[in-house]
C-alpha cells in the first residue's frame, strides 16, 4: 500500500479556514434570528453559500495537502457536486437554528442529516480523484469519521442554536465555539482521509482531464477567503446597521413617549391635563355601567392663591401649585386621577361604591388644603372651594359632568368659601348661562359686536381736554351694552381676550387718527392691557402693526398695565415695557398703590405716567389714610419724574384737593362719562366753548 503524506502548510491553512466558517456561520445564524419577512430567506440563502463554500474549501484544500509518489488531478463535476451537497448540508443547518424550538430529538435527527451530508461531502470529494484500482477504505477509521461528522453537527448545531442571540460577550462566545467546531470538522476530515488506502500501483485518473496544477490551493484558498469574508463583513455591517437602526427606533419612541406625555399632561405639576382628564372620565363612566358604584368628580378651586401670586410674583405661585399637586396626589389611590384643568384649578376623579363616600372625601379634600404650606422660607395660608358633580346623575358625559363640578365649585365659592358643595339641578342656569355666554363672546369677536366709549382727560390745572381713554363695550344682540365686568373674565379664562385686545387697540388708534387729523395733535389714546395681553408674545407686534396701519405717531397711544401685572414678572415686564418704550408709546401703571411694588423695580421700568386707583380717590373727603397714601403716590411720582393722573373724580373737592396735591391730569363721571365718539367730541366741543369766555375775561 502507498502510504500518503501532508503539507504542514495546507493543513494549517485547513484548519484557519474550517475556524472561520465556523464563525461565519454562527454569525449568520445571529442574523437569521433577528432578520424578518423577506430578509430571512436571502439571508439563509447567502449563509448557506458562504458557508457551504467555507466548510468545501476546508476539504479541498485537506485533499491538496495530500502528497503521493503520482500526479493528483480531481474530476469536475464529481468535485461541483460535493460543492452542492456542502451548500445543502449548511443550508439545512442554517433552516434549523432559525426555528423558534429546538428539542433533543429534532437535534439528534438534524445530527444526521447533516452529519451525513458532510461524510457525503467529503467522500464525494475523494471519489474526484477517480484512482484505479478504487480507493479502499479502512472499515474503522471510516465508521470513526461518520461518528465524528454526526457529533461534530450536533454540536454545531447545538452552539449555534445557542448562540444567536446577540447577548454580552457573545462574539467572544462565538469566536471559541468556532475554534472548538473547526477542529472537529478538521478532525472528521482527516480521520476519512487517513481510512483511505491506495494500491502500490494506483493512479489517478482525473490527473490528465480534471482540475490539477501547481497554484490550485491559492486559488482555492483565495477564493474561499474571499467568500467568507465578505459574508462576515456584510453580517457584521448590517448587525451594526440594525444596532443604530434599533437605537434610533428606541429614540424615536422614547421621544414619541415625551410628545405624548407632554401632550396629555400638565407642564408645571405633571398631572394629567383636561385632555387626558376627559378621557379618564369616559373610562370610568363606562366602568360604572358595566360594573356598577359610581363615581365623584371634584371640581377644586384654590382661594387665596392670586393674592399670593399678586404679593410674591408668578414663580412662588408656581411653587404653591406644585406643593398643592403633590399634598393631593399622596392622598389617592392608584385607580383615582387628579387633574390640573387650569392656573389654579384642579379636578379629582374617584370610583366609589356609594354616593356617600364622596362626603367624607370632599371634607379630606379641603382639611388637605387649608393646612399651611412651607414654599421657600414663607408659610402660606389657602384654602380650597370644591364642587362635586356625581355619576350616575349628575350628567352623561364628561363634558357636561365637568362643568356641573364647576357649577357647584362656584356654589360653594359664593357660601364663602373654604368648603365643598354637591351640585344640584338649581344650579344649572348658571353654567348653562355661563355657557351661553361663552359662545355668544365667540360670536362676537367674530361679528364685531364691540364698541369703544372714551371718557376724556382733562389737564388738573388748565382743565383743557388732552385726550382720552378707551373703554370696551359689548353690543349684546339680547342683552343690550355690556360693560367689561361682564365678560372680561371669562374671555380671559378662555384665551379670547387676545383676539378682543388686538381689536380694542386697532381702533383706537384708528379713532385717534381721525382726531389728529382734525388738529388735536397733542391729545393720547390710553388703552388697558390685560395682563394676558401683556404676557402674550405677539403684543408688540400688535402695537406695531396698529400705529403703522393709520400712519399714528406712537407717543399717541398710551398703554395702561396694572402694577400687578407689571410687578408679577419684573424682569420679563422691563424687556417688553422696554421694547414699547423704544417704539416711542407711553406707558401707565394703572390703578397704582393697590398692588405689590417693588420700588427697586420702580425706579426702572420706563414708564412715563402713575395713575392714582379711583378707590383712593373715592374716600379722600372722609378718609385721611387715602389722602395721605394719595399725596404719598403723588410726591412718589413726581420724585421719578412721572405724569400723575388720577382716576374716579367725583366731587370738586377731590378735584380741588387733587390739583393741588399736584397732579398732571384727571378723569372721572365730574368731568365726562364714556361715550362713542361722536357723543365723546359734542361734549368736548361743549367744554371748550364754556372754556372760551372763562380765557377772554382772564
Amino acid at each position: 500500500m502507498l502510504i500518503g503524506s501532508y503539507s504542514p502548510s495546507l493543513v494549517v491553512i485547513s484548519l484557519f479556514v474550517a475556524v472561520l466558517a465556523s464563525y461565519t456561520a454562527l454569525d449568520l445564524s445571529g442574523r437569521i434570528a433577528t432578520a424578518k419577512g423577506r430578509a430571512i430567506y436571502l439571508w439563509m440563502l447567502g449563509g448557506a453559500l458562504a458557508m457551504g463554500v467555507g466548510v468545501w474549501s476546508m476539504h479541498f484544500i485537506g485533499m491538496l495537502a495530500l502528497r503521493l509518489p503520482f500526479a493528483l488531478g480531481f474530476d469536475l463535476d464529481i468535485t461541483a457536486l460535493s460543492l452542492l451537497i456542502a451548500v445543502l448540508s449548511c443550508g439545512f443547518a442554517l433552516w434549523l437554528v432559525s426555528q423558534q424550538r429546538l428539542p433533543m430529538w429534532q437535534l439528534g435527527f438534524g445530527a444526521l442529516i447533516m452529519g451525513a451530508g458532510i461524510s457525503s461531502m467529503h467522500y464525494t470529494g475523494m471519489a474526484a480523484m477517480r484512482m484505479l484500482p478504487g480507493i479502499d477504505y479502512d472499515p474503522a477509521l471510516f465508521g470513526a469519521s461518520l461518528l465524528i461528522a454526526v457529533a461534530a453537527s450536533g454540536a454545531a448545531l447545538w452552539i449555534a442554536f445557542n448562540l444567536r442571540r446577540n447577548t454580552p460577550y457573545v462574539r467572544l462566545a462565538r469566536g471559541g465555539a468556532a475554534v472548538v467546531m473547526g477542529v472537529a470538522i478538521v478532525g472528521m476530515h482527516y480521520t476519512g482521509m487517513a481510512a483511505a488506502r491506495f494500491a502500490d500501483d494506483s493512479f489517478c485518473g482525473a490527473a490528465l482531464t480534471g482540475l490539477s496544477g501547481k497554484g490550485l490551493d491559492n486559488l482555492v484558498l483565495v477564493t474561499s477567503l474571499a467568500v467568507l469574508v465578505i459574508a462576515l463583513l456584510t453580517s457584521l455591517l448590517d448587525a451594526r446597521l440594525e444596532a443604530r437602526t434599533a437605537v434610533l427606533a428606541d429614540s424615536l419612541t422614547l421621544a414619541n413617549q415625551e410628545l405624548t406625555h407632554l401632550a396629555l399632561h400638565d407642564t408645571l405639576t405633571g398631572l394629567p391635563n383636561r385632555t387626558l382628564l376627559a378621557d379618564r372620565i369616559q373610562q370610568a363612566m363606562q366602568a360604572v355601567k358595566e360594573q356598577g358604584g359610581c363615581l365623584a368628580l371634584m371640581f377644586i378651586d384654590l382661594d387665596g392663591f392670586k393674592p399670593v401670586n399678586d404679593a410674591f410674583g408668578h414663580h412662588m405661585g408656581d411653587q404653591l401649585l406644585r406643593e398643592v399637586s403633590q399634598r393631593l396626589r399622596e392622598d389617592l389611590r392608584s385607580q383615582d386621577t387628579l387633574a390640573r384643568i387650569g392656573g389654579d384649578e384642579f379636578v379629582l376623579l374617584v370610583q366609589l361604591t356609594q354616593p356617600n363616600d364622596a362626603l367624607g372625601l370632599a371634607e379630606r379634600q379641603v382639611v388637605l388644603i387649608n393646612r399651611a404650606f412651607q414654599v421657600a422660607e414663607h408659610v402660606l395660608k389657602i384654602s380650597a372651594s370644591v364642587g362635586i358633580a356625581m355619576f350616575p346623575g349628575n350628567g352623561s358625559t364628561p363634558q357636561e359632568l365637568l362643568m356641573n363640578a364647576d357649577a357647584a365649585m362656584y356654589h360653594a365659592k359664593g357660601m364663602g368659601k373654604n368648603g365643598y358643595s354637591f351640585f344640584d339641578v338649581s344650579m344649572n342656569s348658571n353654567a348653562r348661562k355661563q355657557l351661553q355666554l361663552l359662545q355668544d363672546l365667540r360670536n362676537a369677536v367674530e361679528q364685531q359686536q364691540f364698541r369703544l366709549y372714551y371718557q376724556p382727560k382733562f389737564d388738573a390745572v388748565s382743565g383743557a381736554p388732552i385726550g382720552a381713554e378707551a373703554l370696551l363695550r359689548w353690543e349684546h344682540p339680547q342683552e343690550g351694552l355690556l360693560l367689561p365686568a361682564a365678560f372680561i373674565e371669562l374671555a380671559e379664562k378662555t384665551g379670547l381676550i387676545i383676539p378682543i385686545g388686538e381689536w380694542v387697540l386697532d381702533e383706537a388708534c384708528r379713532q385717534m387718527r381721525v382726531w389728529y387729523a382734525q388738529g388735536y395733535e397733542d391729545w393720547r389714546i390710553a388703552v388697558n392691557l390685560s395682563a394676558l395681553q401683556f404676557c402674550h408674545a405677539g403684543l408688540v407686534k400688535s402695537v406695531a402693526t396698529a400705529l403703522d396701519r393709520h400712519q399714528l405717531p406712537a407717543n399717541s397711544l398710551t398703554l395702561e398695565i396694572t402694577e400687578t401685572t407689571a410687578m408679577s414678572d419684573a424682569d420679563a415686564s422691563m424687556t417688553v415695557l422696554q421694547q414699547l418704550s423704544e417704539m416711542g408709546v407711553d406707558l401707565s401703571i394703572d390703578d397704582f398703590g393697590t398692588g405689590y411694588s417693588s420700588l427697586m423695580y420702580l425706579k426702572r421700568l420706563p414708564a412715563n405716567e402713575l395713575k392714582i386707583d379711583r378707590g383712593f380717590v373715592r374716600d379722600l373727603e372722609h378718609d385721611g389714610d387715602d389722602a395721605a397714601i394719595v399725596s404719598a403716590i403723588v410726591a412718589l411720582g413726581q420724585a421719578l419724574g412721572l405724569r400723575i393722573v388720577a382716576e374716579g373724580v367725583e366731587t370738586d373737592v377731590q378735584q380741588s384737593f387733587l390739583t393741588r396735591l399736584g397732579c398732571n391730569a384727571l378723569q372721572g363721571y365730574l368731568l365726562g362719562h364714556p361715550l362713542p365718539a361722536d357723543g365723546f367730541m359734542a361734549d368736548i366741543l361743549r367744554a371748550q366753548a364754556a372754556l372760551a369766555p372763562d380765557k377772554q375775561r382772564a
